[in-house]
């Protein structure tokens, strides 16, 4: 598979990384295998998550295919982008091209990364998790490699404005211990399991925090942050979903 349009993208990220001057801590690089096909599992907090979800996979040498709304690869910059980087758009009508594309892509040694939770967490807590990645891991035979992501909802997340001048922010990426489902498997014991330990990661991850404080609107409120509860969220998700229901 040729690469024209990743590695630019790559090198672009790093330096606007640089230039920013964001504060990277990454545990557990050495996870990410280095050969052959894994499904890699983030909880998703920014419009960004797909940029420093791949950024964990680079210690090892990797390129991540994500999966991504059909709606991104229409769009007419990032929809190039999105083809020539060899990414998967999912048709949420009609997922079954998209698992069928990405156990492909697994079967054949790539490293394909999913943000289970489907949208962004408003809470900044993992939200219930679609059972998607567990059915891929089991029907290629690949390992599920858990990731949690926190710092980048300060750059761009939803329902705020962009900040993605802001320098100096801390970017934290942690990537857990390997699962295995195989198939046969209890699909939705699984799926309970990894939620459960992307929730860990990333309560690790907001715990350590180096700028963790109270009173901030990127920190969950049950770490004193002033974001939605999962309950308000939820109710602002239901919200933004009826006008496009009644458009359709």
């Amino acid at each position: 598979m040729a690469e024209i349009v990743y590695p630019p993208v790559i090198w672009t990220a790093l330096a606007a990384f640089k230039l920013l001057d964001l504060k990277f801590h990454i545990e557990g690089s050495e996870r990410v295998p280095r050969t052959g096909g894994a499904v890699m599992v983030s909880n998703h907090v920014s419009y960004l998550d797909f940029i420093f979800a791949g950024f964990a996979a680079r210690p090892a040498g990797r390129l991540v295919r994500f999966m991504a709304k059909k709606e991104v690869f229409a769009n007419p910059v990032a929809g190039p982008l999105m083809r020539g980087m060899h990414h998967i758009p999912v048709d949420r009508s009609a997922g079954a091209g998209a698992f069928g594309a990405a156990v492909k892509a697994l079967k054949s040694g790539e490293i394909v990364g999913n943000f289970a939770e489907a949208t962004i967490s408003r809470s900044f807590t993992v939200k219930d998790i679609k059972s998607g990645p567990i059915r891929m891991a089991a029907e290629a035979g690949v390992p599920l490699i858990p990731v949690a992501l926190w710092g980048g909802q300060r750059l761009w997340t939803k329902g705020r404005p962009r900040r993605l001048t802001q320098r100096h922010v801390p970017i934290t990426i942690l990537i857990g211990e390997h699962m295995h489902p195989e198939p046969g498997d209890d699909i939705a014991a699984l799926t309970t399991e990894l939620r459960r330990r992307m929730a860990e990661l990333l309560d690790r991850a907001q715990r350590d925090y180096p700028e963790a404080s109270q009173g901030v609107w990127w920190q969950p409120a049950h770490l004193g942050g002033t974001a939605p509860t999962p309950e308000e969220a939820a109710a602002l998700d239901a919200a933004a979903r009826k006008p496009r229901r009644s458009t359709a």
